[in-house]
């Protein structure tokens, strides 16, 4: 019913994946090569057609389709009056950093994690406290005491989690939120999560959102969630904070307006509304491809080149691949993959704690573009 054979053809239309020199396969950027659902498409046409774009902001239907979403698909109960919308999770994550925390305060956060989260927290006057996970035989565990130390430490306010992980696409256990959480609450830290990837469990247990943990617990965080890498709809800039404390609330919601990051574009509330209400059939398709190439990858490194490591979790359309065997830095290899034979990958290094020995490689694209991604992976690495 889907189509997941063909790529849109993106050069030349403002794509930051596609801006590329002839020849050369971006697999690097969040950003999948699959057409988002048609009942998104629909839906932003029949806006289109509408012929009038003025001011819009989102009425209790944006916000009752976020939460059968999360009921449905997650069976988590979210209130919509916890809600806000946002024009994405990266703005409301520098508006509530510069809201909930004051200059010169540290912000945790567990690294090799998602590289914007360093910009929101510097660029912001405020300091990157890392507990860096624990890196062992393939797998990454929380190192426990350093973290709460770190969480003790007078200036630490506020921790960003991303859940489930990127890069490493760990996904969190309710258990493991569950400490996180008290550990916060213990600390007086407010508990910030980035779960845009959400929706991309693609093996075992479904992810547990933060909003979902006991009452208690949840009264000290913020929860962010988008359609954006779910149905590549990144461009919509629509996000939805999720924040059940009242008091916090407020502060997030005056956070996010003061900074105007909470109106919508024309766009964004047809767009999240059909994907949250109509995209159901779609993403459990995209799902069983995402894991078909997942195994068609895993494959193809396990017998072609067994001096990597995938090293990656069941979450995310992102693979992280443990390249220590080579000898050189992932900066060092990823100029020569792309040196030698145009495929662009992410350095692990911008993700910081042990990531200057890992590659990402974004898998989601059709199969044909994927062996050709993964061939060409194995010339550019060759001795």
């Amino acid at each position: 019913m889907y189509d997941f054979t063909h790529a849109p053809k993106r050069q030349g239309t403002d794509s930051v994946k596609w801006h590329v020199e002839p020849g050369e396969l971006p697999m690097w950027i969040a950003d999948m090569d699959f057409a988002t659902a048609p009942e998104i498409v629909a839906a932003l046409q029949a806006k289109l057609e509408l012929g009038a774009f003025g001011y819009e902001e989102p009425q209790a239907s944006y916000f009752a389709a976020v939460a059968s979403w999360y009921q449905q698909v997650h069976h988590a109960q979210a209130d919509p009056s916890w809600m806000t919308f946002t024009t994405g999770v990266v703005p409301a994550i520098s508006a509530i950093v510069r809201r909930v925390t004051d200059i010169g305060d540290n912000v945790l956060v567990q690294a090799p994690v998602y590289n914007i989260f360093y910009n929101s927290i510097e660029n912001n006057g405020r300091h990157v406290l890392a507990s860096d996970l624990q890196y062992a035989a393939g797998q990454y565990a929380v190192d426990w005491a350093d973290l709460e130390a770190k969480l003790a430490a007078p200036l630490t306010t506020l921790m960003i989690l991303c859940n489930p992980h990127n890069p490493i696409g760990k996904v969190w256990t309710k258990a493991e939120l569950t400490q996180l959480a008290e550990l916060c609450l213990k600390h007086h830290v407010i508990l910030l999560a980035d779960e845009i990837h959400g929706d991309l469990v693609l093996a075992g247990a479904d992810y547990t959102p933060v909003f979902s943990l006991e009452a208690e617990l949840r009264q000290n965080t913020i929860t962010l969630v988008s359609p954006s890498k779910t149905f590549n709809v990144a461009a919509l800039h629509a996000a939805t904070a999720i924040v059940p404390d009242p008091a916090l609330h407020a502060r997030v919601d005056r956070g996010l307006n003061r900074d105007e990051v909470a109106e919508p574009n024309l766009l964004a509330i047809p767009g999240t509304i059909a994907a949250y209400t109509k995209g159901a059939a779609w993403l459990t398709a995209l799902k069983q491809q995402l894991w078909a190439n997942h195994q068609l990858a895993v494959e193809f490194i396990q017998q072609e080149l067994p001096q990597v490591r995938v090293a990656s979790g069941p979450a995310t359309y992102l693979m992280w691949l443990d390249v220590h065997a080579y000898g050189h830095s992932a900066t060092a290899l990823t100029q020569q993959i792309r040196q030698r034979t145009g495929l662009i990958v992410s350095d692990g290094t911008v993700y910081r704690g042990n990531g200057a020995q890992f590659l990402r490689l974004n898998f989601a694209c059709p199969e044909a573009m994927l062996q050709d991604g993964l061939a060409r992976l194995k010339r550019g690495l060759a001795e």
